[in-house]
C-alpha cells in the first residue's frame, strides 16, 4: 500500500496508529478510555482503535479491522461504537484516508458553547485549517450521529461536535491529527486573549491575502472555488447560513470587531432598566438586546442569510 510515496505494511499503519493514540492521550485530548482513531487500509476495510481501552496505551494487536458498513472483520477487541462517524466522513469523502475523533480540552470548550470558531485573528489557523464547522447535537454513538457531519464535511476537514469534541480528517493519520492540534492550540489562545481585552481582528482584504497563498502549498480552501474570496471573510461564516434551518449557532463571547460598534449601540439604544426589575423585566430585556444585536449582524454580512451559497 502507497502512503506518501513510501510502502507501509499494516503493522506500520497499526505502529502509526497507537504512536498518535500516546500523542492524543498525553496531550489530554482524550480521557481516560475517550477518542477513537481510524485509517482506511483499502476499499472495503478501515483499521481503527478498540472500545474501552486508553488511546495511550494501546498495542498494535488490541485495533480492529471494519468494513465500510461498520461490522467487524478481525481483532481480538470489539471495535469503537464510534466508527460510524469514521465510515461517514470516509464515504462521503473518498479522498479522506485517517480520522480522529477526541475531546481536546480548548477546542471542546467552544462546542460545548457552540461558539463559532472566530476568523481574521491568526495568519496560520486560516491558512491550515480555514473554516471550522459546529454540528447540531445528537447522541452519540449511532448512525444519526454519524449523519450530522454529512452537510459540512465536504466543505471542511475540522467540525466541532456540538456538546462533544470534535473531528478531524486528513489524508493520513498524522495530518488528521495535527489538525486536532491546531484547533485546540487556537481556541487555547483565543481564550487566553479573553483577559487581554480579546482578540484584534485584520480586515477581509488580508484575509483574502491568505486564502490565496493555500494552493500554492496544496491546502483547499471551498470560499476560492466558489469564488468568495472577495466576500466578507471576516464576519460571515460559510456554515452559518444555508446548511440548516433549525441550526445556526451565534457568536456571544468572539464578536468580530465590525459588529462590535453595532452591539454597543443595541444596548445603548434600550431604555435603562427599572431600578428593583424583577427576573422577568431584566431576562426580556436581555432578549431584546440580543434580538436587535442579531438583526443589526444579520445586515452587516454581505448577502445576509445564505451569502455563501454560491455569491456575495
Amino acid at each position: 500500500m502507497a502512503v506518501n510515496g513510501n510502502f507501509m505494511g499494516e503493522w506500520k499503519l497499526r505502529e502509526e496508529m497507537c504512536e498518535v493514540g500516546r500523542r492524543v492521550y498525553n496531550k489530554g485530548f482524550a480521557a481516560a478510555n475517550d477518542g477513537n482513531i481510524s485509517y482506511r487500509l483499502d476499499e472495503n476495510r478501515v483499521l481503527c482503535t478498540p472500545t474501552r481501552v486508553s488511546k495511550g496505551f494501546m498495542k498494535p494487536d488490541d485495533l480492529c479491522i471494519v468494513d465500510l458498513d461498520g461490522n467487524q472483520v478481525s481483532g481480538k477487541r470489539k471495535r469503537s461504537s464510534e466508527i460510524l462517524l469514521h465510515l461517514t466522513i470516509m464515504k462521503q469523502r473518498p479522498d479522506v484516508r485517517a480520522v480522529v475523533h477526541c475531546h481536546p480540552p480548548h477546542a471542546t470548550a467552544f462546542a460545548v458553547a457552540q461558539e463559532p470558531i472566530p476568523k481574521c485573528t491568526m495568519p496560520e489557523f486560516e491558512v491550515f485549517l480555514g473554516e471550522v464547522a459546529i454540528t447540531p447535537y445528537e447522541t452519540p454513538g449511532g448512525q444519526a450521529f454519524a449523519d450530522t457531519v454529512i452537510p459540512y464535511i465536504k466543505d471542511t476537514d475540522t467540525i466541532l461536535l456540538a456538546n462533544h469534541g470534535t473531528v478531524t480528517a486528513g489524508s493520513d493519520l498524522m495530518d488528521a491529527y495535527f489538525k486536532t492540534e491546531i484547533i485546540d492550540a487556537y481556541c487555547r489562545i483565543l481564550i487566553l486573549t479573553k483577559p487581554l481585552g480579546g482578540p484584534k481582528y485584520y480586515n477581509d482584504a488580508k484575509a483574502a491575502e491568505l486564502i490565496r497563498l493555500k494552493p500554492g502549498i496544496g491546502v483547499r480552501d471551498v470560499r476560492l472555488e466558489l469564488g468568495l474570496e472577495n466576500c466578507d471573510l471576516c464576519g460571515n461564516s460559510l456554515f452559518r447560513e444555508g446548511y440548516s434551518e433549525s441550526f445556526k449557532p451565534e457568536p456571544h463571547a468572539f464578536i468580530p470587531d465590525k459588529f462590535q460598534a453595532a452591539v454597543q449601540q443595541a444596548a445603548c439604544a434600550m431604555p435603562n432598566p427599572p431600578a428593583k426589575a424583577d427576573g422577568a423585566e431584566f431576562e426580556a430585556m436581555v432578549q431584546a438586546i440580543t434580538e436587535q444585536v442579531m438583526r443589526v449582524m444579520g445586515n452587516g454580512q454581505a448577502g445576509g442569510s445564505g451569502s455563501y451559497a454560491g455569491s456575495c
